[in-house]
């Protein structure tokens, strides 16, 4: 029974991560496909880095490393359109670069909180 059992948490685990890793490509940790790159980009151009550090490491706005470990893909768009304005956040459903690449954003910022990521600065994969 508890050798079923760990056989189901370890096929749990694997295909958990498999799906993970379906959301971004990265190489050497720093090289990553286009659609992650436009996330990186996206960043870079709505300032986030200004409340969230250049590391997503947190600033006056928490750390996205941490938040994206629990935050769920649904709760990380809404926060993200409608900010949080009671904690300072501002919303960016008004930013069409921030809407358009909102799946990409999420999952540069995924690969950065899984530690796939292990740069804040990335390049395209070649």
């Amino acid at each position: 029974m508890l050798r079923e059992s760990m056989l189901g948490l370890l096929l749990f685990v694997a295909s958990s991560a498999f799906a993970q890793s379906d959301l971004y490509k990265v190489v050497d940790g720093y090289k990553v496909d286009p659609d992650t790159m436009k996330g990186f980009r996206t960043w870079r151009a709505a300032a986030c880095d200004r409340c969230h550090g250049a590391n997503q490491e947190g600033l006056v706005g928490p750390s996205l490393l941490n938040s994206l470990k629990t935050l769920t893909k649904e709760d990380f768009v809404t926060t993200v359109r409608d900010g949080r304005l009671a904690k300072g956040m501002q919303s960016f459903g008004t930013s069409q670069q921030v809407m358009d690449n909102i799946d990409h954003l999420y999952a540069y910022l995924k690969g950065r909180s899984d530690g796939a990521i292990t740069r804040a600065r990335v390049e395209p994969m070649p």
